[in-house]
């Protein structure tokens, strides 16, 4: 590994990097609940309250957004502050989200809904960063790991939302989802509670001024080909995900089977967290990125293929498992070309560029799926996934021609 991602020694405790992992696995089913309810649910509450059809999925954008305007404000807030007072800062907005839209549901608002799923992606800019949080005292053969041990808490959120969802969404007649924005909200103040007890040192004064500026540090090709792999991963990701349940119920399914299909998404993104830090250390990071991307070709092609419930769950199915392949994957390269007291305003660039995609995606996609339909979003992704192959391709290529130099 090259030496610029090395650890200080005092910083490095795998037996506290598992501790974290363990208590950031709990925060992330909790906190991991914010974004399945709001997916689950958004799109459909804004085709009732949008003044267009085509403005749909516009407070799935606005989480987005938030996710996106919040990933740079929150690595400052960690290198100023510390990283779980950054977080515990995520969970304020977590509770506000929930609350703001359960308000918009009653007073029939689309501009409030949109309001309340922005304050969601703040929180979510927040939680996502979590995998970063248990890396920072990993070693660097615990770092894939403890990255995949947290976002395995995912596999719980994945059932906490929907669940959420189907069993309050009629809670407050004639107010449907009111009362599942309320539950997301006290799903983001125990989140809160649990996210005290981590512990990160913070990095020494003495330490920052070996800092190298961040333009010299994205250059690098593993940090380009990183940001790649995690830009397109999230957003082909998103853009399938975000117009699926305004698909299925397009096509005479049921909000149930909407529903449903997401919870089958997002264990799908998380359920294989349980080994993929393993495959990771046993295969090879670039490998098993690769194989997500081609995962999640495969996905596209059966969104192509049809148009029934079995076709959607499968395309959401193994679209979450490429995500999730890649995306660690993605994650553990940017852990590997920074510095300790470089952490915070590296992992929050990268953060930046994959939710300006997500951004970009989300609110395209309500667009594309009025004007063209399920189909083209699945044909449109096939070739956004062969630019990042093709860079991981160079990269593996390049670091064999530079092994067999030094040779």
């Amino acid at each position: 590994m090259s030496a610029v991602a090395e650890a200080l020694p005092h910083l490095t405790d795998d037996n506290l990097a598992r501790r974290n992992a363990r208590v950031l696995a709990v925060a992330q089913a909790l906190a991991g609940g914010n974004n399945t309810v709001i997916v689950s649910t958004a799109s459909i509450v804004g085709a009732t309250l949008a003044p267009d059809k085509g403005l749909a999925t516009l407070p799935i954008t606005g989480m987005v957004l938030g996710m996106w305007i919040g990933s740079l404000p929150l690595g400052w807030l960690a290198r100023r502050y510390g990283r779980r007072n950054a977080l515990q800062v995520g969970s304020l907005f977590g509770v506000l989200s929930g609350l703001v839209s359960c308000y918009a549901v009653i007073q029939g608002s689309f501009a409030i809904l949109v309001l309340g799923t922005f304050f969601g992606g703040l929180y979510a800019a927040a939680h996502v960063s979590y995998r970063f949080a248990a890396a920072d005292t990993a070693s660097e053969r615990m770092r894939a790991k403890v990255v995949s041990w947290v976002l395995a808490g995912g596999v719980f959120a994945a059932v906490i939302g929907p669940q959420l969802v189907i069993f309050t969404k009629d809670l407050l007649p004639p107010y449907v989802f009111a009362a599942s924005y309320l539950g997301q909200s006290a799903c983001a103040v125990i989140a809160a509670v649990v996210l005290s007890f981590v512990r990160i040192p913070r990095v020494a004064q003495a330490h920052s001024t070996t800092s190298r500026a961040l333009g010299e540090i994205v250059r690098m090709p593993r940090f380009i080909v990183a940001v790649a792999c995690g830009v397109v991963s999230y957003g082909v990701m998103n853009l399938v995900m975000t117009s699926a349940p305004l698909a299925m119920i397009g096509c005479g399914h049921s909000v149930t089977d909407a529903a449903l299909g997401i919870q089958w998404h997002v264990l799908a993104m998380y359920a294989p967290s349980f080994v993929t830090g393993t495959l990771i250390s046993r295969f090879g990071v670039e490998r098993i990125t690769g194989l997500g991307l081609v995962i999640t070709l495969l996905s596209a092609a059966i969104g192509v293929a049809g148009l029934t419930v079995a076709h959607f769950w499968t395309t959401l199915v193994l679209l979450g498992i490429g995500w999730n392949f890649t995306f660690i994957g993605a994650t553990t390269m940017v852990t590997q070309c920074h510095r300790p007291e470089e952490r915070t305003k590296v992992q929050s660039f990268n953060d930046f560029m994959i939710f300006g995609c997500m951004a970009l995606t989300s609110f395209s996609s309500g667009q594309f799926l009025a004007l063209f339909g399920w189909a083209a979003i699945n044909e449109l992704a096939m070739p956004i996934l062969a630019a990042p192959a093709v860079l991981l391709i160079w990269l593996v290529l390049r670091q064999r021609t530079e092994a067999a130099a030094a040779v």
